[in-house]
């Protein structure tokens, strides 16, 4: 039987050394995520959302691993605490595919992670991850120290895809993509960020295209030196 908001399933957490496998309650029943551990004193927790499951999109994408990398490995001087899940239908995840619901489900484990922990959170997004990590915003964006939106698609598969709601979002907001991007023209993603509240910055990745292909360490290069210099 699917859980439903008056009846939510319980989190399940399998513990190894550096990686838990956790079951959430979503909206429409459970919602598969891992968590990898972070350093006991970290001052934040991170959630990193994968990009569009009708592309084959999981919390497995390599995007999603490399900047889950970058807030959690020691190499990059963060430690923190990082979860990554699948959106509704993605995986073991349970409900159906919508297109916008899904900020429902990052809204879910939004509060996971900060009843779990009791931190701020930084919150990551990739392509569609990062449209619904925004969006998610839009319904509640308290208690999220940053977002990061990674690729954010203007305009894909026929689709098109709004953000004027982020005039209103007054979080610190990071946007990286590469000057490639086929989802979104250098043009087309100004024009987004020109449109935002602020505090926001615009980063484009030299010679990337929307999935940074050999271009994924200065992604997240870029990524965290914005964090150390903005949020940590």
């Amino acid at each position: 039987m699917s859980a439903t908001s008056e009846h939510p399933l319980p989190a399940r957490l399998t513990v190894s050394p550096r990686l838990r496998r956790v079951d959430l309650a979503g909206p429409e029943g459970r919602l598969e995520a891992v968590l990898n551990d972070g350093a006991a004193d970290a001052p934040f927790t991170a959630l990193v959302c994968h990009p569009h499951p009708k592309g084959g999109g999981s919390l497995h994408n390599k995007v999603v691993y490399h900047a889950m990398k970058a807030l959690n490995a020691p190499e990059w001087g963060l430690l923190w605490p990082v979860m990554r899940f699948n959106f509704r239908g993605t995986g073991r995840s349970q409900g159906t595919h919508d297109g916008k619901a899904e900020a429902e489900d990052v809204l879910a484990a939004r509060r996971w992670l900060e009843n779990q922990y009791g931190l701020p959170v930084v919150l990551v997004g990739f392509s569609f991850g990062a449209a619904m990590a925004l969006r998610s915003l839009k319904l509640d964006g308290r208690g999220v120290r940053g977002a990061i939106a990674l690729g954010l698609p203007v305009r894909a598969e026929g689709l098109e895809y709004p953000y004027s709601f982020l005039k209103g979002i007054r979080t610190p907001k990071l946007f990286v993509s590469g000057d490639g991007d086929e989802y979104a023209s250098p043009e087309a993603l100004e024009q987004v960020v020109a449109g935002a509240a602020d505090p926001k910055r615009l980063i484009f990745i030299p010679g990337a295209d929307h999935f940074f292909h050999g271009r994924l360490a200065p992604m997240q290069k870029a990524l965290t030196g914005w964090l150390k210099e903005q949020v940590a």
